[in-house]
């Protein structure tokens, strides 16, 4: 099967500044998710999918075709890609139905009309949006529109520039996963730039970790999340606490660190190891419970379904961050005791980028 997307050795700058450095990303199918921090380069690299820059070196093929290489590059408009950017951008003096038409191949305009009807009930918004101007939508009726618009040429891949990124936390929820059910039943393949953990974890099929115009791994998001690549990526995604360890000869599957003996997996090698701890897996206990190791609470921060213990263990200079149900909470200045759950992961230390 012919990947929707091949990037290979893309090096793409600004000047002077190199923002992409040799980057490789396969997409089959399906939506991947391209996950990092502000200015990590996630736009610049679909910027140059999209034809909007041109690259130092590399090559990008898409369904197969290149359009991209040191000889060779396709204008934007002969690269059959649908774009989706943050805001929307739709033509604020065209009704709806003429958003979603322009652009439409020769093929297609026969029965313009037609083709908005399938697009609209394709995101789940009524036939009597059509006739709406832009101001008159929500703005999550503004992205399902620009989704449409990019839809409707039938693309052989969709490029989303943080779309939800301007929406309050419900709608953006709700909108992300009708773009994802829309795209689906299309069978359209998509890349999605984000900086939104959830959003790159629930929406998507692949994740791939970007950090200073790198691709750290790329992975389905359970791989990718149980299953870190190195300590940088685990620290990242799902904030975990990197604690100094020690695996005894004899014991390969337990380690010894600030709190207390834990099981690991990760296939670690007696010595010294990093520990990844994630929130969900260090449990809140009171001091009377005897259990775990002692910790002072530094702050709490509460999100109604539960929330997070910011704690410091005498002797480790981080904090240990614990999640914990919202119900009972202790206050900062409060000691505690902190518990371990599950398997912890380890790496051999310096793994990270």
């Amino acid at each position: 099967m012919t990947a929707a997307l091949e990037v290979g050795g893309l090096t793409v700058g600004y000047g002077d500044q190199t923002v992409l450095h040799a980057v490789d990303l396969v997409v089959e199918d399906g939506i991947t998710a391209v996950l990092g921090v502000s200015g990590c380069g996630k736009s610049t690299l679909l910027r140059s999918i999209a034809g909007f820059l041109r690259p130092r070196a590399g090559t990008i093929r898409l369904a197969g075709v290149e359009v991209s290489s040191p000889s060779r590059s396709v204008a934007p408009r002969g690269r059959n890609i649908g774009y989706v950017p943050q805001e929307g951008a739709l033509f604020p003096h065209l009704d709806v139905a003429h958003n979603i038409a322009f652009g439409l191949p020769r093929a297609l305009r026969r029965r313009p009309h037609e083709r908005v009807a399938e697009m609209l009930e394709l995101v789940d918004l009524p036939a009597a949006l059509a006739t709406r101007y832009p101001h008159h939508l929500s703005g999550g009726q503004q992205q399902r529109v620009a989704l449409a618009r990019a839809l409707a040429a039938r693309p052989s891949l969709v490029l989303l520039d943080e779309p939800f990124s301007s929406l309050d936390a419900g709608l953006r929820e709700e909108t992300g996963r009708a773009v994802v059910d829309a795209l689906r039943a299309t069978g359209s393949a998509a890349l999605l730039v984000t900086h939104d953990q959830g959003e790159a974890l629930s929406l998507a099929d692949q994740v791939a970790i970007m950090s200073h115009g790198r691709f750290l791994q790329a992975a389905a998001p359970r791989t990718i999340y149980l299953s870190p690549a190195d300590e940088t990526v685990a620290s990242f995604l799902g904030h975990a606490a990197l604690l100094p360890g020690e695996v005894a000869a004899g014991e390969p599957f337990r380690a010894t660190c600030a709190l207390g003996s834990v099981r690991v997996t990760g296939h670690p090698a007696p010595g010294r190891v990093t520990l990844a701890l994630r929130p969900e897996q260090v449990q809140v206990r009171p001091v009377e419970s005897g259990e775990g190791v002692d910790a002072e609470v530094v702050d709490v921060s509460f999100f109604g379904h539960d929330a997070t213990v910011r704690t410091r263990i005498a002797g480790h200079p981080d904090l240990v961050i614990a999640r914990t149900p919202a119900d009972t909470l202790p206050g900062p200045g409060d000691h505690i005791r902190l518990v371990v759950t599950g398997e912890v992961r380890c790496f051999a230390p310096g793994t990270g980028s």
